[in-house]
């Protein structure tokens, strides 16, 4: 059931006057519809960014279909919209909605979150205060929706702690249908106790709705229940339930059969381009490394695999309800998928027929990538890798098990079988760098476009793509500070002064970025005035460079006193409290201080060969 009279508002009054209005209008190829006077429960996922990023999330999409795949459900869709549709929206008074029903949020039972990228948490108060939802959780009723997050920024949720009412730690597919029937079995009973009162009585309904619910779901943190303690230093001391019915820790849903959950056989194919414009298939969740940087690695585990013959399945469904001439076969490290060999075999004998690509976007440098170019026939525009550091005494202390002869040898035979194009993932500002490990990315980029030269004819275009190393939550560097502004400066001027083939490009990543991801992923809960103020102050749509301005959200966390110093760059003893402690992930903390440990002493060996 659609709200004609405000889709009619829009339609005629709003798109003219904005970019890109498709985006708008909801209505694509396999968006689904339902009455809401037929369903129980109603869901909007809003994703905190636009609609060319969040319709390429793969993880919107199998939630999408998942709660639509129930009967008592209805899951519908919403962006954060570009600047000039927020302000018209503001000027007409018109609330956001929901792509399918031209619903306003407000009306939703639930809106649920994904937090991708901490850049983005400006773009959660939007969508809320534009819904008409109020922006702090203790200022929420019964009446109002209730306010989850999820994804990789939820494992510190200190920083958003204020606006979410739950954060869901985990897996979403078995979580967010139980989260979702538990809080609608809470409502209804306030319901008919008479909860939707306004005011105080309303938000003391809230708050025991909201115990309970933390109470029974061992993966759901509510925060208003736990509260932060601080030393005279500053420092964090614990964060302690403020209630002896809520668990002093939160435990992280867990998929035991990743086989047995379903993908979508039917992605919604958007009306305009999108940044991944292509079917996504997940072949694996978690990795078989232990890479000392890498959060996901850690927060995914344990390692669970589909088989060959679901994955073809699924991919096939999904092009005939589709017609996308692309298919992305999904994990952190595509080719460490145990069946790879035949994988690619068997998606090379579906699809080529068709017509269809098969693109590998995780590529791991190791033998399998030997055999990559004569597996794989069909896209033949850019083999990505991710080296991450290309020297072998630094790869050893962030336990990144590659070499170079594998990687050489699997780009050369990429060239001969029509590649022209190599993109590598690099990071600077890990712990222990030195001017030689920076050298190596260049050494390396170039030695790949001569592999390409003498393959080709003419050396081969190579990108070095170099991110700022940001010491992550729930990783062995957790400990670590951030490097400072002044020497990512050096380390990327340094970078791009001794390149010398003009075939090989070095991009790096904004630092002032860097810096307030940083901020966000590792701050607590005083972090959050500064959200707020910032976003007061106008942030919006900060992770696109034309609309970030670093200097608002400095002002800001200077405003509420947040020492950037400390929370960046200061370096944490082992028995340091972190933030996020009280969020647990699987092998816990004491595998991470081992390796945390391990790596000072790789660290100090290194130093003394030098």
């Amino acid at each position: 059931m659609i709200n004609e009279r405000l889709k009619s508002h829009v339609v005629n009054r709003l798109l003219p006057r904005v970019q890109r209005p498709a985006q708008y209008l909801g209505g694509e190829v396999n968006a689904v519809r339902k009455d809401h006077g037929e369903v129980r429960g109603k869901l909007c996922l809003a994703f905190p960014d636009m609609y060319t990023i969040g319709m390429s999330h793969h993880g919107l999409q199998v939630l999408y279909s998942l709660m639509n795949g129930r009967d008592d459900w209805v899951c519908e869709r919403a962006f954060t919209p570009w600047i000039d549709m927020e302000a018209e929206l503001r000027r007409a008074a018109v609330p956001l909605y929901s792509l399918e029903s031209f619903t306003p949020l407000a009306a939703f039972d639930v809106i649920g979150f994904t937090l991708q990228y901490e850049i983005s948490y400006a773009n959660v108060l939007t969508m809320l205060d534009l819904g008409g939802i109020p922006l702090a959780s203790n200022e929420r009723t019964m009446a109002d929706p209730l306010v989850i997050a999820g994804g990789p920024c939820a494992q510190n949720p200190e920083p958003m702690a204020p606006f979410i009412d739950v954060f869901v730690v985990g897996d979403g597919e078995p979580s967010l249908p139980l989260l979702c029937d538990t809080w609608l079995e809470l409502r209804e009973a306030a319901a008919a106790a008479g909860g939707f009162a306004i005011g105080a009585a309303g938000r003391q309904h809230r708050e025991e709705a909201l115990a309970e619910l933390a109470a029974r779901l061992p993966f759901a943190y509510v925060p208003r229940f736990y509260e932060p303690e601080y030393g005279s230093d500053g420092r964090l001391i614990a964060i302690r339930p403020t209630r002896p019915d809520v668990p002093e820790t939160i435990e992280p849903s867990v998929i035991d059969d990743l086989d047995a959950m379903p993908l979508p056989a039917a992605p919604i194919v958007p009306y305009i381009e999108c940044v991944h414009d292509r079917i996504a298939i997940e072949i694996m969740r978690g990795c078989p490394w232990q890479c000392r940087f890498c959060q996901s690695t850690v927060i995914k585990r344990p390692l669970r695999v589909r088989q060959v013959e679901t994955i073809v399945a699924a991919a096939l469904a999904a092009y005939r309800n589709t017609g996308f001439n692309e298919i992305s076969l999904l994990s952190l490290s595509t080719s460490d998928y145990p069946y790879f060999a035949e994988l690619l075999k068997r998606m090379h004998e579906t699809f080529h027929p068709l017509g269809v690509r098969i693109a590998l976007p995780s590529l791991r440098v190791n033998e399998q990538l030997r055999g990559v170019a004569t597996l794989l026939a069909g896209d033949r525009r850019g083999l990505t890798l991710a080296p991450e550091v290309a020297r072998d005494d630094m790869r050893e202390q962030i336990r990144k098990k590659i070499t170079n002869e594998d990687l050489y040898v699997g780009c050369r035979e990429a060239f001969r079988h029509g590649w022209r194009h190599v993109k590598l993932y690099f990071m600077c500002g890990l712990p222990g760098e030195r001017a030689v490990d920076l050298d190596g990315i260049v050494e390396m980029a170039e030695t790949i476009s001569r592999i390409g030269r003498e393959e080709l004819g003419h050396y081969a275009r190579v990108t070095a793509s170099v991110s700022n190393f940001v010491p992550k939550p729930h990783t062995p560097y957790q400990w670590n500070g951030m490097q400072s502004r002044e020497y990512l400066r050096w380390a990327h001027g340094y970078l791009r002064s001794k390149r010398r083939i003009r075939a090989v490009e070095i991009k790096c990543h904004p630092i002032e970025t860097s810096l307030l991801e940083g901020v966000l992923s590792r701050g607590d809960r005083r972090v959050a005035p500064a959200i707020l103020l910032a976003w007061q102050c106008g942030a919006r749509l900060d992770s696109w460079t034309e609309q970030l301005d670093p200097g608002r959200w400095w002002q800001a966390l200077a405003d509420v006193g947040v020492d950037v110093e400390t929370v960046l760059h200061r370096a944490e003893p082992l028995d340091a409290r972190l933030p996020w402690d009280h969020i647990n992930v699987r092998k816990g903390r004491t595998y991470l201080e081992k390796e945390q440990a391990r790596a000072v002493a790789q660290l100090t060996a290194m130093a003394g060969a030098t």
